[in-house]
């Protein structure tokens, strides 16, 4: 069965900045399940599965606007220090803020002795991303899977 829109895979993958090392993988772990055409996965990485079938192993070099997007500089912002409380922080650390819209994962640039620069871009923003792929399997989604747009059952949600 060929991949297409709301079709279930179950795939490992590692990822890699392109040219580095792997930054992730789940080779170790179960494979990831996702809904094709539901916004489950980067755009990019769902384009190259599309029309693949199980058991095929491929490699996908994945531009930053098919990934998560170029990094913004306008996305660095400064926080007053006492925000953090008497939180440890360094440089290049990765913490979550409370934000008006609920929490969100940012950055820290720069620490100051009473503000902090954080970068609120997604960590791999502005960068290529390299994923060796392997199929595991395929299957049609149930229609609950496509009314509620996740896998449900094996490597998906429970409920």
């Amino acid at each position: 069965m060929k991949i297409e829109k709301d079709h279930v895979v179950r795939l490992h993958y590692t990822v890699s900045e392109a040219g580095g090392e792997a930054i992730e993988s789940s080779r170790e772990s179960e494979p990831l399940a996702v809904l094709i055409g539901h916004n489950a996965i980067i755009p990019g990485l769902e384009a190259a599965l599309i029309g693949r079938e199980a058991g095929e192993t491929f490699d996908v070099t994945v531009a930053p606007d098919q990934a998560y997007g170029e990094r913004r500089p306008g996305l660095v912002q400064r926080i007053p220090r006492k925000h953090f409380k008497n939180q440890k922080l360094a440089v290049g650390m990765q913490i979550v803020v409370p934000t008006q819209m609920g929490p969100r994962p940012v950055t820290v640039e720069k620490i100051g002795l009473s503000v902090v620069d954080v970068d609120l871009n997604h960590p791999m923003a502005g960068k290529s991303l390299s994923f060796n792929v392997e199929v595991v399997d395929v299957r049609e989604a149930t229609a609950e899977e496509k009314d509620h747009g996740h896998v449900h059952g094996e490597g998906g949600v429970e409920h």
